[in-house]
């Protein structure tokens, strides 16, 4: 039996939350709405949510609250922000804090479920691995694109779907520039139309992650080109 993609509306208003709610269910999606951005976080970390469609404007805490608790808390589903704002800052925030995708109000609900299809047929949202899960022998980083995991020395470390496809292309070409128009075709979508920051947020916390986990390896910014995966030695 066919589990539905589960979606969590994360909405306090009552003119927007429920035609939104009808349509993906209608969409063949398992939906469930909250209003409040703790509610949200509380439900998002009991487990099983997919892709999480998060307002900014919400009356507890701020949508960006929400989305860096969740990420903090090792979420790694998808994300995408729908909000009233319109401002860069805001836009920029949100990419680093951990969304995947970014939808200013008023949006077309055709284009939203086109992202959230593109987000989840790359978003294999893979549960952390139980302490009992065998380790890879090879010591360093170890990327694997059979179960969507990496490995540093014998600890998995927890990256969203985007970020472990952006490692994949780095890794598979260790050493050489990977431009930003491939990570933004290959990763996100051959026509994608939003901001190339999402590239570079989505990197940016992928260096952070391989930077705390201890990862022998950095990700080196060749301006105005892409980026390159290095062997700390060779960096």
């Amino acid at each position: 039996m066919t589990v539905a993609t589960q979606v969590l509306v994360v909405e306090d208003d009552d003119k927007i939350a429920p035609p939104l709610v009808r349509t993906l269910e209608r969409e063949g999606y398992a939906v469930e709405r909250v209003a409040e951005g703790l509610t949200a976080v509380e439900r998002i970390a009991s487990g099983g949510v997919d892709l999480v469609l998060l307002d900014l404007g919400l009356p507890d805490i701020d949508g960006l609250e929400v989305c860096r608790r969740v990420r903090e808390g090792g979420y790694v589903g998808g994300i995408i922000i729908l909000t009233a704002r319109d401002g860069e800052l805001d836009r920029v925030v949100g990419l680093d804090v951990g969304a995947d995708d970014y939808l200013s109000k008023p949006f077309a609900l055709a284009e939203l479920l086109a992202r959230a299809r593109a987000l989840l047929r790359r978003s294999a949202a893979v549960e952390p691995a139980a302490p009992a899960a065998a380790a890879p022998a090879a010591a360093g980083l170890r990327v694997d694109p059979a179960s969507r995991r990496i490995w540093v020395d014998d600890t998995e470390v927890a990256v969203t779907s985007k970020e472990f496809d952006v490692l994949v292309l780095l890794d598979e070409v260790r050493g050489a520039v990977v431009t930003r128009e491939r990570l933004t075709s290959d990763v996100w979508d051959e026509n994608w139309f939003g901001s190339t920051k999402m590239v570079d947020a989505t990197v940016g916390r992928l260096r952070q992650k391989l930077e705390e986990a201890g990862a022998p390896v950095q990700i080196t910014n060749v301006r105005g080109v892409g980026f390159r995966l290095e062997d700390q030695a060779d960096a």
